[in-house]
C-alpha cells in the first residue's frame, strides 16, 4: 500500500512540474502580480513577419510569443495590425528589459525594443499597464529553459 501510495504522489508530483510550463501558455510574474497567458508561437521567419496582422479582436488572456535565437536587436511596426498592442521584450534569462505601451494600429513607426532581445509578448493594448507591469517582470516558458532562466520550468 505504502509503495502504491509513494507511485501515486510521484505520478501527481510529475503532472504538477508539467503543468508549470506549457508551449501555449506564457506565465508572467512582477512582484506579488501573477499572471498567465494562452499564446501562439512564433519562431519561424514567416510566422513572425506576419505576427497579429489582420487579427481583428483578441481575448484578453492572449498573446503572441515571438522567439529570436540567437537574441539580436528587434524592432517591430504596426503595419496591418488592426488592434492596438503592448509589446514586452524579454532577454534570453526571461526577463522583460522594455516595454511598449499601446501601439496604434497601422503605425508604420518603428518601434525599436532593444538589443540582446531573446523574445518578444504581444499583448492587447493596455493590459501591462492595467496589471502594473514593469521592466524587470519575469516570464517563463518553454523557451527559455535552454539558457539562464530566471524563472526556469
Amino acid at each position: 500500500m505504502r509503495v502504491l501510495f509513494i507511485a501515486l504522489a510521484a505520478l501527481a508530483w510529475a503532472g504538477i512540474a508539467q503543468a508549470a510550463c506549457a508551449p501555449d501558455r506564457v506565465d508572467l510574474r512582477d512582484g506579488a502580480t501573477q499572471l498567465q497567458f494562452t499564446i501562439e508561437l512564433a519562431d519561424e521567419p514567416a510566422e513572425r513577419s506576419r505576427g497579429l496582422m489582420f487579427v481583428e479582436e483578441m481575448p484578453r488572456q492572449a498573446g503572441m510569443l515571438f522567439v529570436f535565437d540567437p537574441p539580436r536587436s528587434v524592432s517591430f511596426w504596426m503595419k496591418n495590425t488592426l488592434i492596438p498592442l503592448d509589446m514586452l521584450f524579454i532577454d534570453r534569462r526571461g526577463v522583460v528589459q522594455r516595454i511598449h505601451h499601446e501601439a496604434i494600429p497601422h503605425d508604420e513607426t518603428q518601434i525599436e525594443g532593444g538589443d540582446d532581445i531573446y523574445a518578444v509578448l504581444e499583448i492587447n493594448g493596455g493590459l501591462a499597464r492595467r496589471y502594473g507591469l514593469s521592466e524587470g517582470a519575469e516570464l517563463r516558458h518553454p523557451v527559455f529553459s535552454g539558457g539562464p532562466a530566471v524563472w526556469p520550468c
